[in-house]
């Protein structure tokens, strides 16, 4: 007999009931700590007193009036994310796969305002995940997902990460855009180099596409800049962001340069919730946290000793993990044994990660982590490995 709530996920069986900085706590008062921050969500930690406090007076006032009207917290959240990118405008909408449904239409819209309706297929990569709707399943083209589904959506060609011709062999009349991600997240913290992304940067460039990032696991300040692409000098025409953005309110944009955006005028998209009174509170908070002077300096000096702590481990136990993998605090442990086993054994220790794709563990901790937390963290990973280890030698 099926459960009320679809059975779709396989749930661990932990019920929490609150949070706390990097922690959380079950009804009977169990501490687990949480670096997987809710699938790289919850980029504050729990209950940060920034955004408590802006939800609840937000809450307390208005919450949601759809976007027939004007709504200042957009305008205030926007000026701000064009102010520290390549952008000149942003569409707010509900969540990640929204964000790349939206950077997706905006390339197919963008070649049809210039008169080329029939270019609208888009070059992504093996491994990718931009999401579970038709549209952004078919652009990861991951089998597993997509199977059962029905026909993939057509208008999506894939080329092998990180190889450059492949990509280009791809280029040809139909062709719109070229959709990466800077760090493949689910794909296993696969780190694009910076010769790829300036090589598509080159080739869009040349062929008259457009280049679409998916940062939506990487943005606002995961990796140590505000987002991932930063760490090169180039940038993309249209970018998707979501997760952290929103510090756990479900909040997701696009962003795009005007040029990009040409083609998304009045009645081209739109959305019932996307940036809401109450999302936009969340927003805003958030960045107004992430980009306070010394914040993301302190991100990169918490990453720099966490991925210092993580090597000595991997050091230590060769026969469980052989590597680290990501940038900032988007980590990824390569795992010997089943990536599977390495995250049960660090919930055991009562530390919560993330499994990704190529036998890797993501370690996602809230950019706010404190250094006890941190090193809490560590000492969990240290005996998750060590009764692993033993566990090997024993069999």
């Amino acid at each position: 007999m099926i459960e009320p709530v679809m059975p779709t996920y396989a749930r661990i069986e932990l019920d929490f009931e609150r949070g706390e900085g990097a922690s959380l706590y079950t009804a009977d008062g169990r501490r687990y700590l949480d670096f997987g921050s809710g699938i790289a969500v919850t980029l504050l930690g729990h209950s940060h007193p920034a955004l408590v406090k802006a939800v609840q007076d937000q809450a307390g006032k208005l919450w949601h009036v759809s976007n027939l009207y004007q709504i200042e917290g957009q305008k205030k959240l926007a000026r701000k994310l064009t102010d520290n990118t390549f952008a000149d405008t942003v569409f707010f909408c509900n969540s990640g796969a929204e964000a790349m449904e939206g950077c997706i239409k905006t390339a197919r819209k963008y070649h049809s305002a210039n008169g080329h309706p029939e270019r609208y297929r888009i070059i992504t990569f093996e491994g990718a995940f931009h999401g579970r709707t038709l549209a952004t399943m078919a652009a990861g083209g991951q089998e597993k997902i997509l199977a059962g589904f029905g026909p993939k959506t057509d208008g999506f060609d894939q080329a092998p990460f990180g190889d450059l011709k492949a990509a280009e062999a791809l280029i040809g009349p139909e062709t719109a855009a070229i959709l990466i991600e800077p760090v493949q997240g689910e794909g296993g913290i696969r780190e694009a180099d910076r010769a790829f992304l300036t090589g598509l940067r080159q080739l869009c460039d040349k062929h008259g596409l457009l280049l679409l990032m998916d940062e939506v696991q990487t943005g606002m300040g995961r990796t140590g800049k505000l987002f991932a692409h930063q760490w090169t000098d180039i940038a993309p025409d249209v970018m998707g962001v979501a997760k952290g953005i929103g510090g756990g309110f479900p909040l997701g944009a696009f962003l795009a340069t005007e040029e990009a955006a040409k083609g998304m005028t009045a009645g081209t998209h739109g959305t019932t919730y996307g940036g809401n009174l109450l999302a936009m509170a969340a927003g805003n908070a958030v960045a107004d946290v992430v980009l306070a002077d010394g914040f993301m300096d302190r991100v990169n000096e918490v990453a720099s000793r966490f991925k210092q702590g993580l090597a000595a481990i991997v050091d230590r136990y060769p026969g469980v993990v052989e590597g680290i993998r990501g940038k900032g605090l988007l980590l990824g442990l390569k795992c010997v044994v089943p990536n599977g086993e390495v995250v049960t054994a660090m919930r055991e220790q009562h530390l919560l990660t993330v499994p990704a794709g190529d036998n890797v563990v993501r370690l996602l901790p809230p950019l706010t982590v404190t250094d006890e937390e941190l090193e809490k963290g560590l000492e969990a990973i240290e005996s998750a490995c060590a009764h692993l280890a033993e566990k090997a030698g024993a069999s």
